[in-house]
């Protein structure tokens, strides 16, 4: 049930994308006072809460550089090639993945989804930097607050 849940909040991307939009003007907010206290000190209370409500809606991996907003509010971790900036190339006729014949392809659900998104439907669109793998089973939004998230690996500082 929780699953099913998930998906149709998933499959009605504008209502995630208003709390997205809001999750992200209140870390902005209290990132000062969150780097003063020290964001490494926040990531095991951050992180717990974090992923468990990420994994529940989105099937989250906790790669620690989250762009749902840019992706449909679809994980493209979810990929079984881990793709970050579209399809293979291998999506199938019916539109199951290429890996996994019964299971649709995620950016296919990326860009319907995205579709129905005033505020982030046009950021499908924007080339995602590599994931850097020294990020994975962080807080997403610590490492926006950090400033970290939409680095190349090699450039974490």
């Amino acid at each position: 049930m929780a699953k099913t849940l998930g998906r149709r909040l998933q499959n009605h991307p504008r209502l995630l994308e208003y709390a997205y939009a809001g999750t992200a003007r209140f870390a902005r907010w209290c990132a000062p006072l969150l780097q003063r206290l020290g964001t490494h000190r926040l990531e095991r209370f951050v992180r717990g809460p974090e992923e468990v409500g990420k994994r529940w809606v989105f099937d989250c991996r906790m790669c620690g550089q989250c762009i749902l907003h840019e992706t449909g509010m679809t994980c493209p971790m979810t990929c079984p090639k881990s793709l970050r900036n579209g399809p293979c190339g291998g999506v199938r006729s019916d539109g199951g993945c290429e890996v996994l014949p019964d299971v649709r392809c995620i950016w296919l659900e990326a860009f319907e989804r995205s579709r129905s998104m005033t505020r982030y439907g046009d950021t499908l669109r924007t080339v995602q930097p590599p994931v850097d793998r020294r990020l994975e089973g962080t807080s997403a939004w610590l490492n926006l607050i950090r400033e970290i998230d939409r680095s190349a690996p090699g450039r974490a500082s």
